[in-house]
């Protein structure tokens, strides 16, 4: 009774603050997929160009932030970022550090790192696309623009919905790094009560769970996407025509 009084949802309990934290780690997650799909697309587009210099920037773009450890990057985004935002404020007369904000790092060292996996994808996916499609597309009088958003993106992303799963499952675990930067994300939140109650296995093993709840949920909404995404566009790019 008093274990499950010291996780319940009381004023003396950390279930709500471990729910909480869940729903922080998902806000993170989402927005450092949605860094990294900019980022992604920009660095798949310049290793598609043909272009020797921007296949390069791609190629080392993807090598540097696929090879160097995440917390390496988290630490460099979050303290690097803080160091270069009070040189500004000093060059702007203010006295004092100011640290980047932990979520905005966080985010932007995931994004960072998810683009760098996206544009993989994304890359691999343009070039799943049937070369007949898109001469059938030109063959009727598509100009460039229409056939981009007609057939390209629409098949582009339904053939990188199950490496964007895997995608969303590596950040979702990445995001457990971020408790570096004192964000009270799930990691952190479950190192806080372990610490504050002694019960280091206890509340572990319900952050752990609490994971495995997210990217279970996470798996099952992807695959239901890709069944979707299957069902509905063999026919209807050319259908819009």
């Amino acid at each position: 009774m008093a274990t499950l009084e010291l996780i319940g949802f009381g004023s003396t309990g950390w279930g709500a603050l471990l729910l909480l934290a869940a729903l922080m780690t998902l806000c993170v997650t989402a927005s450092a997929l949605a860094i990294g799909a900019v980022l992604g697309a920009i660095i798949s587009a310049a290793k598609l160009s043909g272009k020797t210099s921007l296949v390069a920037l791609g190629n080392v773009y993807t090598t540097v932030f696929r090879g160097v450890p995440e917390l390496l990057i988290i630490y460099l985004i979050y303290f690097g970022g803080s160091s270069a935002v009070t040189s500004i404020g000093k060059a702007l007369g203010y006295e004092g550090f100011l640290g980047l904000p932990s979520f905005l790092a966080g985010a932007l060292a995931v994004g960072i790192i998810s683009g760098a996996y996206q544009a993989e994808v994304f890359r691999g996916a343009y070039l799943a696309i049937s070369k007949g499609e898109l001469e059938a597309a030109s063959a009727i009088g598509m100009h460039r623009g229409l056939r981009f958003r007609r057939i390209i993106i629409p098949q582009v992303l339904r053939f990188a919905i199950p490496g964007l799963g895997n995608v969303w499952q590596l950040s979702l675990k990445d995001s457990a790094l971020i408790s570096v930067t004192g964000l009270a994300e799930l990691m952190r939140t479950s190192q806080v009560a372990a610490g504050s109650t002694r019960q280091y296995f206890l509340f572990f093993i319900v952050g752990g769970a609490l994971y495995l709840i997210l990217t279970s949920l996470s798996d099952r909404i992807f695959n239901g996407a890709e069944r979707r995404a299957n069902r509905s566009m063999p026919t209807a790019a050319m259908g819009k025509a």
